[in-house]
This record gives structure tokens, sequence and C-alpha cells, in this order.
């Protein structure tokens, strides 16, 4: 059994609103193992976003510890926690964030760039994946130019381009048509099999949350349940008794 990528214990992350204590996660508990793919669903406000945020240093909990590859990121430095974002850990939102004034090939470039690498290796680098995604004939276009899903794609390949360990993806079809929802989620499965890249996805497509092999539910705060999809119970009986049934995922 391969070993834990990333570590959660007793996470909590509460915020200060108009005079008033918000507790989002209540004490969260989760092992997700590397190469592992699996979705978290549940009802708005259940802190699935807030959840990943955590998970991928964008935010800090209030208390709690993560520790991604062995390494707690709870007690890092800003400089350190940022390092770690760079080259360990990749992001895909609902909204794209590709930088409208660069092209395809040159927003996959930029990640590197920033970190110093040399111009030739990543634009070797970001080419390759622009092919693997389908999109090498669009190289050279800008944002505006091209379709919400193959935004989302180069987007995708611009999370990959370093070889993280970790891709999390934050309602990445939100915004997407079925069928362009669908060939994104094909996509997931695909980077996942060839790269045994360790993906985690929030979405509120059921569809899309079933055929993961790992379905982590939330409500309030707290993980409310921890199954295996749709795929992996075919292959077992089931052990949920209609008693038991997780609360729909939409919300």
């Amino acid at each position: 059994m391969a070993e834990p990528l990333v570590i959660i214990e007793g996470l909590e992350k509460s915020f200060e609103h108009m005079g008033r204590t918000l507790h989002v996660l209540k004490g969260i508990d989760l092992t997700i193992r590397a190469g592992e793919i699996l979705a978290i669903v549940g009802p708005s406000g259940a802190g699935k976003s807030t959840l990943l945020h955590c998970m991928g240093t964008l935010d800090l909990p209030t208390s709690g510890r993560i520790r991604l590859s062995g390494e707690e990121l709870t007690t890092m430095s800003g400089t350190r926690l940022a390092s770690v974002r760079n080259r360990e850990i990749g992001f895909v939102f609902q909204f794209h964030h590709l930088l409208p004034e660069f092209n395809a090939l040159e927003n996959l470039m930029l990640p590197g760039l920033i970190q110093g690498l040399g111009k030739k290796e990543m634009e070797k680098k970001a080419s390759a994946l622009l092919e693997e995604v389908g999109l090498s004939a669009r190289a050279t276009h800008r944002p505006g130019e091209l379709s919400g899903g193959e935004q989302q794609r180069v987007a995708i390949a611009r999370a990959l381009v370093l070889g993280p360990k970790l891709l999390l993806a934050d309602e990445p079809t939100g915004n997407l048509d079925t069928t362009t929802s669908e060939s994104i989620h094909d996509l997931f499965f695909q980077i996942n099999k060839d790269y045994g890249t360790t993906i985690v996805v929030v979405t509120h497509n059921p569809g899309f949350a079933e055929s993961m092999p790992r379905v982590v539910r939330m409500v309030d705060g707290r993980v409310f349940k921890d199954d295996a999809g749709t795929q992996a119970r075919q292959l077992s009986k089931p052990d949920v008794e209609p008693s038991e049934a997780a609360p729909p995922a939409d919300g």
C-alpha cells in the first residue's frame, strides 16, 4: 500500500465576522495516500473549499496539523510555505486565472520562470504538456481566444508544469457545459494514471464524484462519510445501510 502523502489531524479553522466567531472546520482528520484520486463533496458551507485551501497552504488553520510528504506545514515560515507551494502543489480553480496578456504557452512557462528555471527548459516542458492536453495548436493563442474548456485545460497543464506531488482542484468544471465538463473529468483520470499525481477535487457534480475511487463527504465542517466511489463499490458488497445514506452532494 502506498505511503501517506497528506496527513491532516484535528484541523480547525475559524473566522471572525461582525463580532462573531464562525467555526468552519471542526476537527478534520484525513489521510490521503500517494497516487490517490478522490472527491470532496457536501452542501454549500460545509467547509470543502476551506479544507482545500488549508491543505494547499493558501490559508492557515486555526489549529491542528497538516503534513505533506512527512513535513509539517503548519509550523513553516511564509517563505518556506511559498517554496513548498510552488514545487509540490498544483492548483486548479473554477476560474482559470490565466494571465490575459500572455498566450497559452507563456502562461504555462510562468511558474518555472518565477522559480528561476531556464526559458528553454520551461518552453520544452510547457510545449509537451500542451500537446498532452490536446492544445499544441493553440499554444500562441491568448486566453480570450480560447473556449472555456480550452482555458481550463491550459490551467490544468500550468498546474502540472513543475511536476507537483499533489494537485488540488476546486470546482474545476463549475462554469463549463456538460460535454466539456466530462472531457475535463477524463483528463484528471488520465493525469492520475500517467503521472501518479495525487489529485483532490472539490465538486458539486455527483456523477464526477461517484466515478472517483474515494469520496469524502463533509457536513457542517466535519467529515461525515469517507467511502469508496461507485467504481470501487461495484467490486464488493455495499457497506452502507439505507439508514446511513449520506445527504446529497449538491447544496
